[in-house]
């Protein structure tokens, strides 16, 4: 199914009108292109017969979607209270020196996107970590390394 029919799809859902499709015309586009280039936040505007730029302002405001190119894996820290009294904060610094790269960048051979999250919802597992979307539990800086080797050799 292409794009165009995905969406309209999609917004066929929504019959209150087009905005109210935007979200997860968002989501489809970024499954398609791996992120919300100008040209992918055009191809939404264009399909909900709305401005490029009010599907900008949508897409900026939430942190699922991306305004700029990742890599082909993502690790997100959840930072919250929870988390950080289990030592979130030193879980990421030790996936920065692991990675070489600083938390909301891509590391430098384009394999990992580091991002930093409020809340993953696992307050009593912390510090939880979501690799690619799947959560691992009690993260200390020892597990890293395997998590990084994991990501880098495609396991």
């Amino acid at each position: 199914m292409s794009l165009h029919e995905r969406i309209q799809a999609e917004r066929e859902n929504y019959p209150e009108g087009s905005r109210s499709a935007v979200l997860p015309a968002l989501r489809i586009a970024q499954e398609e292109h791996g992120w919300l280039s100008p040209e992918a936040l055009r191809e939404v505007a264009d399909e909900l017969e709305l401005t490029p730029a009010y599907c900008q302002s949508v897409a900026s405001f939430y942190d699922m979607f991306d305004l700029a190119p990742v890599g082909r894996h993502r690790v997100e820290v959840c930072t919250n209270v929870s988390c950080a009294l289990y030592g979130a904060q030193q879980v990421l610094e030790t996936f920065e020196a692991e990675l070489g790269c600083k938390t909301g960048e891509t590391s430098p051979d384009g394999a990992v996107t580091l991002r930093a999250v409020e809340c993953l919802g696992g307050c009593g597992w912390g510090t939880i970590v979501a690799v690619d979307h799947h959560y691992r539990l009690r993260v200390q800086r020892s597990d890293i390394a395997t998590i990084v080797e994991e990501l880098r050799s495609g396991d």
